[in-house]
């Protein structure tokens, strides 16, 4: 039996484009506004991403995959966020490690210099890291040994921000950080995973140091594609000894050059 909102729904003339994207396209209108099935799966979309934010982190389960992946110890950290208020009003004590944390790192055993830290932490979103970082991390470890980089204790930090990414690099006297975190969610990307790059981190590095990969997540960018960049700026980075705005992504340019592609296959 058809409705009565059914029948004076106007369709939308991108129909047939919402098979390409999982964005909010195409919702068609009801009179002056939209039908009740759109309004009320943005506001289930909306609900999703304050949820994003405020559930609590499984640290825990994250650092027992990372293990099992790694087959190495992995480290638990904090910011200087003591909680999720604080995390939330006072980005500044994101950027920066407890001092438990950072006298954990001072007195774990380690080599004395590393090629990569491996940073994984909650931001913005848990969630994105509990659905994600396994899945990363599966394809980009044998990549990573198979080009003989030196991998530091691999971190995983709650309450933090990009930049906490500088200090622990720094006290692992790594030459490269690289970041997993949490991405601030969107109304369909509650689930998004941010990687940034920092050659040379140290405290007080700024943002044009970095290079960022974005929306990381089975309906973004794919594991395999994330990888593959990931890696080409990796290998940029020590070649050039730079990151950030000072390299640029020109991967696409060298596959069309070469008969050895970059990309991974899961």
């Amino acid at each position: 039996m058809i409705n009565k909102e059914q029948k004076t729904i106007v369709a939308s003339g991108w129909e047939s484009l919402k098979k390409h994207t999982k964005a909010r396209i195409a919702i068609g209108r009801c009179g002056n506004s939209i039908p009740t099935q759109e309004l009320l799966a943005f506001k289930l979309a909306h609900a999703k991403a304050i949820d994003a934010v405020h559930v609590p982190f499984q640290k825990e389960l994250v650092i027992k995959e990372l293990e099992e992946i790694s087959g190495t110890k992995v480290l638990s950290l904090q910011s200087n966020a003591k909680d999720r208020s604080e995390y939330l009003q006072r980005p500044d004590l994101g950027r920066s490690l407890s001092e438990a944390s950072a006298q954990l790192i001072k007195t774990t055993p380690k080599a004395a210099e590393y090629d990569i830290a491996l940073i994984v932490a909650d931001g913005l979103s848990s969630v994105a890291i509990e659905k994600n970082i396994s899945s990363m991390f599966n394809l980009l470890l044998p990549e990573l040994k198979g080009r003989n980089y030196s991998l530091a204790p691999i971190c995983v930090i709650e309450q933090s921000r990009v930049a906490i990414a500088d200090s622990v690099a720094e006290l692992l006297n790594a030459r490269l950080s690289i970041i997993f975190i949490g991405e601030r969610p969107g109304l369909m990307s509650p689930d998004s995973l941010g990687i940034y790059m920092t050659y040379a981190p140290k405290s007080g590095t700024t943002d044009e140091r970095r290079n960022c990969i974005s929306n990381v997540r089975q309906d973004g960018l794919s594991y395999p594609a994330a990888c593959s960049k990931l890696l080409y700026l990796v290998d940029e980075s020590f070649k050039r000894r730079i990151s950030g705005v000072n390299l640029k992504d020109e991967q696409d340019t060298q596959l069309q050059s070469t008969e050895i592609p970059y990309i991974l296959t899961e």
